[in-house]
């Protein structure tokens, strides 16, 4: 059988390096989901202010904020729990969230909205920041390097050469 594709590109003589797992996951998740959720914040104000001036750029920066501290919490609790009980972070992430969705509907109940506050701007903000955020942490994980087997010792490498 033959086949009409090219040899294509020499792999060359140099041999291929270990990539090793992600240097602080959640770190990293934290900035690029921040930065990704700022810039939605950011598109969002200009047509809040453009239709209901700058109440309407605070409401929709409110919800974007309080959306993002939601999610940053996590993130803090992966970068301090995963390192030292990584079978433990699971637990950790499903109380937290509890206390997160406890504590902010508490929040909200007892202080209520403020009279500047324009809804509107405010759950546009909201979903914004979410989207943009889930966005990113996906991304931020597709390119995360995860280690799942242990690296060999050398003792191991010297007998199976």
């Amino acid at each position: 059988m033959t086949s009409n594709a090219g040899s294509g590109h020499s792999s060359g003589n140099g041999t291929v390096g270990v990539s090793g797992p992600t240097a602080s996951l959640w770190l990293r998740l934290l900035a690029i989901s921040s930065a990704a959720a700022g810039g939605a914040l950011v598109l969002t104000a200009v047509p809040a202010y453009v239709l209901n001036g700058a109440a309407g750029v605070v409401s929709s920066t409110f919800g974007g904020l309080l959306v993002m501290l939601f999610f940053a919490i996590s993130l803090l609790v992966g970068h301090f729990v995963g390192r030292n009980n990584p079978s433990g972070a699971i637990g950790l992430f499903v109380a937290t969230y509890f206390v997160k969705v406890v504590g902010f509907a508490v929040v909200l109940f007892v202080i209520g909205a403020p009279e500047w506050l324009h809804g509107r701007w405010f759950l546009i903000g909201a979903v914004a920041a979410v989207v943009f955020w889930q966005a990113a942490e996906i991304y931020g994980f597709s390119k995360a390097r995860l280690q799942i087997y242990n690296d060999p010792s050398t003792d191991q490498d010297a007998t199976h050469v």
